[in-house]
């Protein structure tokens, strides 16, 4: 059986303002080509379908059209909301979904039903686990450990799941895999001390690697970079990149052959990226004449300039050249440092023209004032002491 594991693709995210639709969406026809093409049985999506809890009629429309695409292509989606996602939109109707092949899992008790997908070697059953947010799910009886104590973190509780689920594929029998939109991390759930718990990322809890024992894979969301935790436990990532921090890592899907056995074949599969981001670092005049830069001027562009003095309009001029210059950070490589004295000691017997013109250079990082500056400065204040007088 033929698994493409893929996750997070946060449909109607924008990027610095910009809307990614246009983006996710040729990324993601690339991605029904490649259920076309290699013949996937099953896609597997691992939360943060949407970017947001009330998603736009776009945003429904993008992700009608995908889904569509991946069926007509052959394979059946087994998708779990994130924590992104509103569990109730996202699952409306599933339902009538599920008997057309696309199985969304949302609701909280949903990871004891799954959903059962046989091949030449029998089958295989897909437990997909939504994001489960502890305070609003140990209530619930199903989550009831046999110490019945309180369910606090999210390793807590997805130690419960997998147990029940464990129990429930030793009745059932065959293959399985594992779906969920958590924090996990190469850690021994013995090492998982008060300190380690406290770590966090995106508000979700570290979960150690070892509760997803037992599943032939496991199939994670929630961190937007390819992860290879073990050979079995595994992060997609993003289809897009949504953040500079991402650039340059790559981008794509899990594609993962099972076999009869445990043992499964497991392949990284690049999808295209619609624009690169990049990161330059420099002074303005250099990022606007540097023929090496040329390649960038298609790029999203993050600017960090380095010029002792925070040029002015420094977005709009860069954006002459590179158009998708979304941000600009002021880094000056020399920094002079300002002497601890208070500013009524800075001031102390100086004139006018010399507190402006010590102003002036504080403020700009050392720079004082220009000749013109200078005489306008004298010309401005002795018109001042002219209407003093007059009075």
């Amino acid at each position: 059986m033929k698994i493409l594991h893929t996750s997070d693709w946060h449909i109607g995210r924008t990027f610095h303002t910009h809307s990614t639709l246009d983006a996710l969406h040729q990324v993601l026809d690339a991605l029904v080509e490649v259920v076309r093409q290699r013949r996937i049985d099953v896609v597997a999506v691992a939360g943060d379908i949407f970017d947001s809890a009330m998603p736009s009629a776009e945003s429904y429309t993008l992700l009608a059209a995908v889904l569509r695409e991946i069926k007509q292509a052959g394979a059946t989606v087994v998708m779990t909301s994130g924590n992104h996602d509103s569990a109730t939109r996202l699952g409306f109707q599933a339902e009538w979904a599920a008997l057309a092949g696309v199985h969304v899992l949302t609701r909280p008790e949903q990871f004891l039903e799954p959903v059962t997908v046989p091949d030449e070697h029998g089958p295989v059953h897909f437990y997909g686990i939504p994001y489960l947010e502890p305070a609003l799910v140990r209530h619930l009886s199903v989550f009831h450990g046999p110490a019945d104590e309180p369910l606090k973190t999210h390793e807590q509780v997805l130690t419960v799941v997998m147990q029940r689920i464990r129990d429930d594929l030793a009745v059932r029998g065959g293959r399985s895999v594992v779906l969920s939109h958590c924090f996990a991390a190469g850690v021994p759930a013995a090492a998982a001390t008060d300190t380690v718990r406290d770590i966090t990322a995106g508000g979700l809890d570290l979960v150690p690697v070892s509760v997803f024992t037992g599943p032939d894979y496991v199939a994670l969301g929630h961190i937007h970079g390819r992860a290879h935790l073990t050979d079995r436990v595994r992060y997609s990532g993003a289809p897009l990149h949504y953040s500079f921090s991402e650039a340059g890592k790559p981008r794509g899907c899990w594609l993962v052959e099972l076999q009869a056995g445990p043992a499964a074949d497991i392949e990284w599969i690049e999808l295209p990226v619609p624009r690169r981001l990049s990161v330059l670092t420099g002074e303005i005049e250099q990022l606007l004449t540097d023929d090496a830069l040329a390649e960038f001027e298609p790029d999203w562009v993050s600017a960090i300039l380095t010029d002792q003095v925070r040029p002015l309009d420094g977005i709009r001029r860069l954006q002459k050249r590179f158009p998708h210059c979304v941000t600009l950070e002021h880094r000056p490589a020399v920094v002079v440092d300002s002497d601890a004295v208070s500013y009524g000691e800075r001031i102390d017997r100086q004139s006018d023209r010399e507190i402006v013109a010590g102003f002036l250079e504080f403020v700009r990082n050392g720079v004082g004032q220009s000749d013109f500056e200078r005489d306008l400065v004298a010309e401005l204040l002795t018109e001042g002491d002219l209407r003093e007088l007059s009075r």
